[in-house]
């Protein structure tokens, strides 16, 4: 008898494990599951939620760069050559203007080496986003981008020449320096920065307290 419950498996102690039972002693932890080769649980959701992080990024950049790409066609064409608009009598006002400078107008006679430092900038910020798990990090990265990209379009293809173009403005208010969609885009991605460097969070979602 007990040679024939051998032969078809069946054990003939009764401490012995059914199939389908844990025996005493035997590890069910998950490393002695790796170690068996049987499934694992999940360990991290990191990835995807960067993922999710780095769309932002680009969906406030790509954004920004419509808005500000919209809205330099328009002024060139209704209102370059034309008189200002006032908006708010002489306290904000639409008036089109080339500007071979800088952001504000500074800078005019550096239109090479802004356009390659916003190529600079997009670059390093296209790198950046691959470590990004934080959504704050991601907007303010993204209108940096937006705004990059905007002011970096213009220097390219429009006149006098590629990289040397002037850049499009049209937002002036009293006593202040003339701006675009683009630049404002910059100050506020810079801004939101700032912010978050003085309460500690790091573009990958940590947190640090000097």
């Amino acid at each position: 008898m007990a040679e024939a419950e051998r032969i078809i498996g069946t054990p003939d102690t009764p401490d012995a494990a059914r199939p389908g039972q844990q025996r005493p002693g035997d590890d069910t932890s998950p490393q002695a599951s790796a170690r068996a080769g049987g499934p694992q649980e999940p360990a991290t959701t990191e990835r995807p939620r960067g993922r999710r992080r780095i769309a932002v990024l680009f969906a406030v950049a790509a954004f920004a760069y419509a808005l500000d790409l919209v809205s330099k066609l328009v002024v060139v064409a209704r209102l370059e050559h034309h008189a200002p608009i006032r908006l708010i009598g002489d306290w904000l006002q639409l008036e089109a203007i080339r500007n071979p400078g800088a952001a504000f107008g500074f800078g005019e006679a550096f239109t090479v080496i802004f356009t390659v430092i916003a190529a600079a900038v997009i670059v390093v910020i296209t790198r950046l986003a691959r470590k990004l798990y934080s959504l704050p990090w991601a907007i303010a990265l993204g209108l940096l981008l937006g705004g990059a990209l905007g002011n970096l379009t213009d220097r390219i293809f429009r006149s006098p020449g590629v990289f040397e173009g002037a850049v499009v403005d049209f937002i002036a208010p009293k006593h202040f320096a003339v701006f675009n969609l683009a630049d404002s885009a910059i100050v506020c991605g810079g801004i939101l920065i700032v912010l978050l460097s003085f309460r500690g969070l790091d573009p990958d979602g940590t947190v640090h307290k000097d």
